[in-house]
């Protein structure tokens, strides 16, 4: 077949992929750019995807056009749309700007809303916990992880939301490579959560190509946050962990104006230059009426410190939640994809996240009854 036909099928494949809210294909409605098709049969082509869009039309563009005979390898590029912008029609048909003539816009200053959670989203889920970070590479994900499976092992129901968009980890340090299925009828779609050492997860490593990059701006970021949230079946939950990306951006503002948010923990290393950072964090989450449970300091020991994590606790009326030592064990066990409360429950590292598991649950009952908590120092 040459490579013209198994174009105009690719093309004819993808034009029977229909926007589950607007009826169109996305072929007609403009998703599509830039299919290219070369000698062997790999093809290759961008998806336009805005923040309303929901995230399965990516997954069904590509299984629909590695169905179509004489295709070999499929890779599918997310395309965003220019800030401001309202859609497909003032995007120039490249696909790689705006159309001539569309106008600026974009975010400004002070334009950002009020927390408003809609009520009733997530009402089979009890607690839902933020863990996140001021600055990357302290450990945040791995603390999730480890909180998360740390709670499951206590005969807990707990999800795990992944919106580290930019590093989706959590399927690796899960060991979970699987494709999310997608149920229900058309329009009412639902995305089932994947299961690893009893953890329902959902990440948009799940979504990706391996290697692929998460090339998006913060409309989209909010849009994925949003559709994880509201199409994902994540049943009756005791507690969902959201693994929120590092710093003070667009994920932690759309995750409170989007649902209830019971309680942030911070993870920092002993530096100056992380505690530094997580002050800020602390500080945001105060602003968007989200209690801080406390602080966990990670990789203690001789390379990175120790003490200086519990020390800005201290100063800032923070629980001081638990320090997890520098220890090889806890990589091995992220890299395998077996969390070190599992792989390694006795080790210092093991028992010490364990630790930490059972103060956040504490925080978390604890601000259910009682609202925010006053901070008076590390629990008992």
């Amino acid at each position: 077949m040459d490579q013209e036909t198994l174009k105009r099928n690719v093309m004819s494949a993808l034009a029977g992929v229909v926007h589950p809210h607007t009826g169109e294909d996305i072929v007609s409605a403009g998703h599509v750019h830039n299919l290219e098709v070369d000698a062997e049969g790999n093809i290759r082509f961008a998806v336009l995807l805005r923040p309303e869009d929901p995230g399965a039309l990516v997954r069904e563009a590509r299984s629909a056009a590695e169905a179509v005979e004489g295709v070999s390898g499929v890779k599918v590029n997310v395309q965003l749309p220019q800030a401001g912008k309202a859609g497909p029609s003032e995007v120039s048909p490249s696909g790689r700007g705006p159309a001539a003539g569309s106008g600026g816009g974009g975010l400004r200053p002070g334009s950002v809303p009020a927390p408003t959670p809609a009520p009733g989203l997530l009402s089979e889920v009890d607690h839902v916990v933020a863990v996140s970070s001021g600055k990357g590479g302290v450990g945040k994900s791995m603390v999730a992880t480890n909180l998360a499976t740390a709670l499951a092992r206590e005969g807990l129901r707990v999800g795990l939301l992944d919106a580290d968009i930019y590093g989706p980890n959590i399927p690796r340090m899960f060991g979970e490579t699987r494709r999310p299925q997608v149920t229900g009828e058309k329009g009412k779609e639902m995305i089932e959560p994947l299961e690893a050492h009893g953890v329902r997860l959902m990440s948009l490593g799940f979504l990706l190509e391996d290697e692929q990059p998460a090339i998006m701006r913060g409309p989209l970021i909010a849009g994925i946050l949003k559709q994880f949230l509201e199409q994902v079946n994540w049943g009756p939950l005791d507690v969902l962990v959201v693994d929120m990306p590092p710093g003070t951006g667009d994920a932690q503002l759309s995750l409170v104006q989007t649902i209830d948010v019971h309680g942030a923990v911070m993870v920092s290393t002993s530096q100056a230059v992380s505690t530094g950072d997580v002050r800020r964090g602390v500080k945001m989450f105060e602003r968007v009426n989200t209690p801080v449970l406390g602080v966990v300091e990670n990789m203690a020991g001789e390379i990175f410190g120790e003490g200086g994590a519990e020390t800005m606790a201290r100063e800032m009326g923070l629980p001081f939640l638990g320090r997890i030592p520098l220890d090889v064990a806890v990589r091995r066990a992220g890299d395998a994809g077996t969390p070190t409360v599992l792989s390694q429950p006795d080790s210092p590292a093991g028992l010490a996240l364990a630790q930490v598991a059972a103060r956040v649950f504490e925080g978390l009952r604890r601000e259910s009854v009682t609202g925010p908590a006053s901070g008076t120092g590390s629990p008992a």
